[in-house]
């Protein structure tokens, strides 16, 4: 059975989606934007701050749910601009010290709200 995965802890969706989903073991964590939660707004700085925004949030819906970033099998990374692939990779790879997810990077056009990264998330059970 599905289940919607809602916290508080991790920016309100900004269209009609859920911040995450889970059904049978597996927890389909939607798009996060470098929205702090307690205030609403976009996370100052650049890409670097940007992107250990997004991580928290990943790690708030996580939570959530009770997993954790070790259950994490695939993620999707979408930069506004690839020059910022090697900070957004830094970051990142401080989640995932051991065993890594799959990934796949992509730079786009633009992003919500003008952002520069957005990260979607896979979890499973083992």
């Amino acid at each position: 059975m599905k289940k919607i995965i809602h916290t508080s802890n991790a920016p309100e969706a900004v269209g009609p989606y859920s911040q995450a989903v889970e059904i049978n073991g597996t927890l389909y964590v939607s798009g996060q934007i470098p929205i702090d939660p307690s205030t609403g707004k976009i996370t100052d700085g650049g890409i670097r701050e940007q992107t250990e925004q997004v991580m928290k949030n990943i790690a708030a819906v996580l939570k959530e749910a009770g997993y954790e970033f070790s259950d994490v099998v695939k993620s999707t990374c979408l930069l506004s601009d690839m020059e910022n692939f090697k900070p957004m990779n830094e970051v990142y790879a401080s989640y995932y010290k051991n065993d890594p997810p799959a990934r796949a990077a992509y730079g786009v056009c633009k992003l919500p709200l003008g952002v520069l990264v957005e990260i979607e998330t896979i979890a499973v059970k083992s």
